[in-house]
């Protein structure tokens, strides 16, 4: 079941983000190397108590842990509308920058898309892997600023500023594009190539007139400087 599946992919996760092998876990957790690869590789279930352990040792709640809640420590949105929408305050622009407000715009409208595409698929899974990788860009983007201005204390984030810099964040953008490769791929074994909504040109213009507009200037631009950088490097 999917909650089984979120169970086992999340305790297997939170070993490899601590670096630590199966002997090793299962050795602290108190319970058999071969128990916990059937817990991690969703062969069987574990019970209450050996949740509250894992809980425990890799600091976490028992929401996240299964697959109930995004946030470690069971923060949990019960509705999509309890989020605030800052694009549908009466007049909200970015101020400024005009090529603020574009950027924003481009931006907005082209992840608007691309989580209705992501929600059309049907997997959640599929879905926080996208946006655990998303998240690490808009985090990097928002610390970077952050410690530019000068600000001094750090403490407002968990990561420390040294394992920042040291590019810890960079990894776990790596780990969470491979996951969302991972969940893509297991999508298509499991519900097959028709499970995703059809994504060229003239379907995408269709069913997003408008919002289409902007994520074709990202993959263009986008482009262009890949490429540039590309031929760059040839000569």
């Amino acid at each position: 079941m999917e909650q089984n599946q979120d169970f086992s992919r999340t305790l297997s996760l939170l070993r490899r983000e601590r670096g630590i092998s199966q002997r090793m876990a299962s050795k602290d957790l108190g319970i058999s190397q071969a128990l916990l690869s059937h817990y991690e590789n969703g062969a069987r279930e574990p019970g209450l108590a050996f949740v509250r352990r894992a809980c425990d040792y890799y600091h976490v709640s028992a929401d996240f842990l299964l697959g109930r809640s995004m946030s470690r420590d069971g923060t949990t949105i019960i509705e999509p509308e309890e989020l605030y929408d800052a694009s549908a305050e009466k007049g909200n622009v970015v101020r400024g920058s005009i090529s603020a407000m574009l950027s924003k715009k481009l931006l907005v409208n082209s992840l608007d898309l691309l989580f209705d595409l992501l929600g059309k698929v049907g997997s959640k899974t599929v879905i926080n892997a996208a946006s655990n990788y998303l998240g690490d860009a808009v985090y990097k983007v928002f610390r970077h600023l952050y410690r530019a201005g000068g600000t001094q204390n750090e403490g407002f984030f968990s990561i420390s500023a040294n394992h920042f810099m040291a590019g810890c964040t960079d990894a776990d953008m790596i780990y969470s594009e491979a996951n969302y490769l991972d969940a893509l791929t297991q999508q298509v074994k499991e519900k097959g190539k028709e499970s995703f909504p059809p994504m060229n040109d003239e379907a995408l213009h269709q069913s997003y007139p408008q919002a289409c507009q902007s994520l074709l200037q990202i993959v263009h631009t986008t482009g262009e400087r890949v490429n540039k950088a590309l031929e760059a490097r040839k000569k």
